[in-house]
This record gives C-alpha cells, structure tokens and sequence, in this order.
C-alpha cells in the first residue's frame, strides 16, 4: 500500500481505495442509473403491485392510477393502503416532449428509452442486470478474499459503544478528522453492511425470481412468497437503493465533494488534523 503523504497545515494524503473498489464502485453506480431508468419504462407496462403468485387487478396493493379528470384533462393518483393522492405531472399523468399532458404512469424524461417500448426497457434492464451482477461479484470476491470488507465493513466493538456520539456528530455535521477519517465510521459500516450483504442481494434474487427460464430452475419465486411477491419486493428494494444513493450523494457533498471524488477517481484521501492537534 502507497505510503502517506504529508501536507501543509498537518494535512496528510492517504491512500483510501484500491484499484479494484474504485472501478467496481463507478460501474456499479452506471449499471444502477440504467437499472432504474429501464426498469421504470418496464413499470409503465402495469403500474401496479400484488402479493402473492397472481395479480389481482381488481385488488393491487399499490398502483399509479390514470383517469381523466372533469375538465378533459389526463388525471393522475397514487394509491397504497392509507394513500390516496393526486400525483398529477409526475405519476400517472405528466407532459410529453411537446409540452402536452398525457396519461402515462412515469414520465418520458426519466424512463429509458423515453417512449413507450417495452421491449427496449427490458434489453437494457437485463443487460446491466447482468453487468451488475458481475461486478458485484468481483467486489465481494475480491473484498473477502483480501479481507479489505471485514476490516473496513464490520463495526469493531468500541465503535458499537459510542454510536449515539456518531450520531450526534452526524446530526451537527462534525465529519470525522486525524485518524479517525482513516476508516469508516460505526454509522456508514452500519449502513453498508445491510446494503452490500442485504439489500443488494435481494434485488438480485428477486429479480432472478421474475425470470421464468431462472424460476422453472431454482422456484425462486416459491420460496420468496409467489411472482407477484417477488415483484414488489424487487421494487421495494430498488427504492430502498434509490434513498440510500441520495442519503449518500448528499452525505458526499455535505463532507467535501472535491476530497471525496478524488478519493474514489484516484484512491487518495485528504485527512484534515484531528482538533487537538490543530493550532
């Protein structure tokens, strides 16, 4: 491992990620920008969710409604138990490329491709499905055989103790400094750890679920509680991913986005001196 570098103002330049975390971690972040967007275009096909083998079209447990409104107009509701709201620009009704209003449960700028095809949807999804599950691989693969994820991923038992300091900390916005920045803290292994061992799985297995060729195999599907299960699951997952990546994006820019991209892009990591250690 490179060594550390010091800088001015008792800064010190480390080396944070290899080589290996760096690539997987963009061709991740590429491979579920496209997950979603096609996999939105596919929601427009049946905007709806069941539990159980089939769907009952008459009972979904969420779905985006579009009706037409009193004035002629595309109307658009949400609707889940408890939620009934007019979601009218966004799901279910929302303007075209000409500017015009039209029934349609995602709009046009955030599916791919931007039309209607379902067809196009699906190649793309299960392309970078592929894609994601490969380098997904690659990372856990190489993340536990050089144990880099035991270390960096697993909160030691000191860190478990002060967790309410971390939170509070995170709460005031105080990022960590000397070497406490060398490693993760409690609240971003406890974080990780359900999304890399968890949360990511289950999209994969979910999706594998939906896959008839895959589920006549394995009867994934079976086991998670029946296709219409599977789907909403994946779906809720991929929710899930979308709030965490947001969580996280704007985590990133709150701690200094130039450090933390250029830890990512070229492994090295700015630490800041710890406060006693500063004049």
């Amino acid at each position: 491992m490179p060594l550390d570098k010091p800088l001015e103002g008792g800064r010190l330049l480390v080396f944070r990620h290899p080589a290996v975390v760096r690539i997987t971690h963009w061709v991740n972040l590429a491979s579920l920008v496209v997950l979603l967007l096609s996999g939105l275009q596919i929601l427009c096909s049946h905007p709806a969710f069941y539990w159980g083998e089939t769907a009952r079209f008459a009972e979904p447990f969420a779905a985006i409604v579009s009706e037409m409104g009193d004035d002629g107009e595309p109307r658009g509701r949400l609707t889940a138990p408890g939620v009934d709201i007019d979601t009218t620009g966004l799901l279910g009704a929302s303007r075209n490329a000409d500017g015009l209003m039209t029934s349609r449960a995602i709009p046009h700028w955030i599916t791919l491709p931007g039309e209607l095809d379902l067809g196009a949807g699906r190649r793309w999804h299960f392309f970078f499905a592929w894609l994601f599950v490969l380098n997904g691989a690659l990372y856990l693969a190489t993340g536990l055989l050089s144990r880099r994820l035991q270390r960096e991923l697993v909160p030691r038992r000191d860190q478990l103790a002060h967790i309410g300091q971390a939170l509070g900390d995170h709460l005031r916005l105080r990022f960590a400094r000397g070497e406490d920045a060398r490693r993760y803290n409690v609240l971003q292994k406890l974080t990780y750890l359900p999304v890399v061992f968890g949360l990511l799985p289950l999209m994969v297995l979910t999706g594998l679920a939906m896959s008839p060729a895959v589920d006549a195999r394995l009867h994934l599907a079976m086991i998670l509680g029946g296709r219409q299960t599977a789907r909403t699951l994946h779906f809720l997952c991929a929710s899930g991913l979308v709030g965490f990546v947001v969580v996280h994006v704007a985590m990133v820019i709150l701690a200094g986005p130039v450090n933390e991209l250029r830890s990512m892009i070229t492994g090295w990591f700015v630490i800041k001196p710890a406060e006693e250690d500063t004049p």
